[in-house]
């Protein structure tokens, strides 16, 4: 442990010591994925193009949040009466951002203090979800705290837990849904930590953090990475230096699963004869390059790599490598004789048409040019594409997003680095040798309140890592054989009612059909009509 903290830290150290010290005020603490609502916001926001949004990496931060509310403030743009309602609401949040003292109309807060130098905030997270059809009932509990805050100009410090309780379980790593992953302790109960601390300054910042990265535009589903994963401990780095330039990098402490033979031991003591099992070290570095070429349209191409069997390596903590060239240099070796796992992504985002905004990301999986040319085509890759209109008619929202991805993405023949963290997939919940596409049609009437109703529907074809099927033309085995199927109409109702504080309610028609009890939680297998009902504070 002591010898992988010497590693990580001369590379972190001269990320601050080398920056130049600004006197602006820059910090950094970040806005859960799960605060949908916000995100929703500044979306539509960049749609009516109000806003200029780069939406392929997240999550944001507060201090992000709370500058384009002001940008959107300061436009000079005419909101209607919802849209003002929304934009006065969020600043009673983010307003802890850009003012000092409690005297602006500040939200309710479990408990807050701001000086020159220090803020702090304090609030509760308590949750409650119930689920009723045809196999009787269910339910989720949560409970926990929230914490933020920022020391000076620069220094930002998060801090969020939630214990989890559920009836029966839920989640599970083969199951193909975006229900949200969980390590159980035992029974039905888990816990979820996330939290860090940042260095900002006028145009990037650092941090160590433990947090749920999301890369690729979408309006359903991310497919470079999700929050399917439990979230993992990175170190992270961003920057802006211009305005049509970004970017993103971090460096992740994945959980391989897998154990240590030679590692563990067995050990006796008073309470008898017992093995402390250790796991196979396993990580992941990876790099988001962002352009601006024009105002609305984001381009942006990155890299990552999943490796294993040594401590942090020098080579990964360089934030702007592509990792597949120092792999091949590290190992002069295929993945089966030591190599290490690669991948590679590219993502489109235009809002240059008002009310529209159309995106796409390609994943591609250990991408080789040599197909290329003996094929004709890449193999290996998933599409992620969609768009969503917004207000066209006021306040409604049409939203169409498509997924497909052939046999292999995501996967690995090496146990020790596969695209996963706690066994789950952290690309798209389809993974691989999948289609699917989902519509929505969803109305925003007042301030707070989303309805929606939406198809979704989904296939997924056999398991050929499990079958041990040659990585040969993918394209062949795309989808030959269906082994499970799944379609589901839905319509969702959510209010946020006070800053943090959702009702929510939906109902949903399923049928699943093929090997559902491989990829489905036991409560949704075959055909069912699901009631759920449900409130939180907090995320």
């Amino acid at each position: 442990m002591k010898n992988r903290l010497l590693l990580c830290l001369p590379m972190f150290l001269l990320w601050i010591f080398c920056l130049k010290p600004f006197s602006a005020k820059s910090q950094t603490v970040y806005q859960h994925v799960s605060g949908r609502g916000i995100y929703s916001f500044l979306d539509e926001m960049a749609n009516e193009r109000i806003i200029e949004l780069n939406s392929v990496v997240k999550p944001y931060s507060r201090q992000f949040i709370a500058s384009k509310l002001l940008e959107i403030r300061e436009s000079g743009k005419t909101l209607n009466n919802r849209q003002q309602k929304e934009l006065d609401f969020y600043f009673k949040d983010y307003n802890k951002e850009l003012l000092e003292g409690k005297k602006w109309g500040k939200r309710i807060d479990l408990f807050y203090y701001n000086d020159s130098m220090f803020t702090f905030s304090l609030n509760p997270i308590v949750g409650l979800q119930y689920w009723s059809n045809n196999y009787g009932s269910n339910y989720h509990r949560w409970n926990g705290l929230d914490m933020f805050g920022y020391i000076g100009k620069h220094v930002g410090i998060y801090a969020s837990l939630r214990d989890n309780h559920e009836k029966e379980k839920l989640a599970g790593y083969k199951y193909l849904d975006p229900y949200p992953g969980a390590v159980y302790k035992g029974g039905q109960d888990y816990s979820e930590m996330r939290g860090g601390i940042t260095f900002s300054w006028k145009w990037g910042s650092i941090g160590l953090i433990k947090d749920n990265p999301q890369w690729g535009n979408f309006y359903h589903y991310p497919s470079v990475l999700s929050a399917k994963a439990p979230s993992i401990a990175q170190l992270q780095f961003s920057m802006k230096p211009a305005k049509w330039f970004e970017f993103n990098y971090y460096h992740g402490w994945l959980v391989s699963g897998v154990v240590d033979s030679a590692g563990s031991l067995v050990y006796t003591n008073s309470y008898g004869t017992g093995t402390r099992k250790l796991y196979e070290k396993k990580y992941i570095a990876a790099n988001m390059f962002t352009f601006k070429p024009w105002k609305g349209l984001y381009t942006s191409i990155g890299n990552s790599i999943i490796y294993s069997d040594s401590d942090p390596h020098p080579a990964y903590l360089i934030p702007f490598l592509l990792y597949k060239s120092v792999d091949h240099q590290n190992n002069n070796a295929s993945a089966n004789e030591g190599g290490q796992n690669s991948q590679f992504f590219i993502d489109i985002s235009s809002r240059q048409i008002r009310h529209l905004n159309l995106y796409a990301t390609l994943f591609f999986d250990d991408i080789s040019t040599s197909r290329l040319f003996s094929n004709g085509h890449l193999d290996y890759y998933s599409l992620n594409a969609g768009f969503q209109v917004s207000n066209l008619i006021r306040n409604t929202f049409l939203t169409f997003e498509y997924f497909q991805s052939y046999p292999l993405v995501y996967k690995h023949n090496m146990p020790v680095t596969t695209y996963e963290s706690n066994f789950y997939n952290m690309g798209h919940y389809l993974q691989d040798n999948s289609r699917g596409f989902y519509l929505g049609l969803a109305l925003k009437p007042v301030r707070g309140l989303t309805t929606e109703l939406f198809f979704n529907h989904a296939l997924h074809g056999r398991d050929h890592e499990a079958l041990g099927t040659d990585r040969i033309e993918v394209t062949e085995m795309f989808l030959d054989s269906i082994t499970w199927k799944n379609t589901m109409v839905g319509f969702d109702v959510n209010y946020l009612i006070f800053n943090d504080i959702y009702f929510f309610g939906s109902y949903r028609y399923q049928l699943n059909k093929g090997e559902i009890e491989k990829y489905t939680a036991p409560c949704f297998r075959g055909k069912t009509n699901t009631f759920s009902v449900g409130v939180n504070w907090g995320f």
